[in-house]
């Protein structure tokens, strides 16, 4: 195996990566993919990987509570979903060869075990993904706090933040053909030009801790792998 320029990454997953172009529900021909993806990454180079999910291509905890829905109640159908995708994403690894564990900060123990640290990390060193559901347990915290929280509790060297585009932009790409994509940022210039790589909260959880995020893009083929080689991909955000 080939030596990784990062050992140990936290991969954020936002609902809408399970979507597909239909924008909505969880689509089989995606969420394989997104498995091959990470199963080439783990047969080619030695790293230690942990997903978190999102669940927004199920449910959006602040959709219901915009629709006058109480906000705590909308957020734990929203760590329902997560649990929902994290179980699609655990059997599309398992029928591409790749061992997945998946912990959600919920108790449904009749459905998938609970979030344990010590038990986290030891699946890491025996080579096994693991799949971070539910968030944090708690309302009104996002999946992005969520992956920051998570990649501190596990010692990840990064947070990776897919998303649908390559990178962190001078503006939006889809909007102004000018703009040009950031190979590298910090903290600090991140915030003074407001960019909203993540939500407050996990932004400034990473700073504290001063763990790197990557931001790139799940639908490119071979991002994951180049970002993990260490190769120019994507915006770097660091302390």
């Amino acid at each position: 195996m080939e030596k990784p320029r990062w050992s140990r990454v936290l991969l954020k997953l936002s609902g809408e990566a399970f979507a597909g172009e239909a924008g909505n529900g969880i689509d089989g021909d995606v969420v394989t993919r997104l498995a091959t993806d990470i199963v080439n990454v783990k047969a080619r180079f030695d790293v230690a990987l942990a997903v978190v999910v999102g669940g927004g291509n199920i449910w959006r905890g602040l959709t219901g509570a915009g629709a006058g829905m109480d906000r705590a109640q909308a957020d734990y159908m929203g760590m329902l979903a997560t649990v929902m995708n994290a179980l699609a994403l655990q059997d599309a690894m398992r029928q591409v060869g790749v061992v997945a564990r998946v912990q959600s900060a919920l108790k449904i123990e009749q459905v998938v075990a609970p979030y344990i640290r010590p038990k986290a990390l030891r699946y890491l060193e025996e080579g096994k993904v693991v799949i971070f559901a539910a968030g944090t347990g708690n309302p009104f915290f996002t999946t992005d706090t969520a992956a920051a929280l998570r990649g501190a509790e596990i010692g990840a060297e990064l947070v990776l933040k897919a998303t649908k585009v390559d990178g962190v932009y001078t503006a939006d790409p889809h909007k102004d053909k000018t703009a040009t994509r950031y190979a590298k940022l910090s903290f600090d210039e991140a915030m003074t030009r407001n960019l909203g790589i993540m939500d407050a909260t996990a932004f400034a959880l990473c700073r504290d801790q001063k763990l790197p995020i990557k931001v790139f893009s799940i639908f490119k083929p071979g991002a994951l792998k180049a970002v993990v080689q260490g190769a120019d991909e994507g915006t770097l955000v660091h302390a």
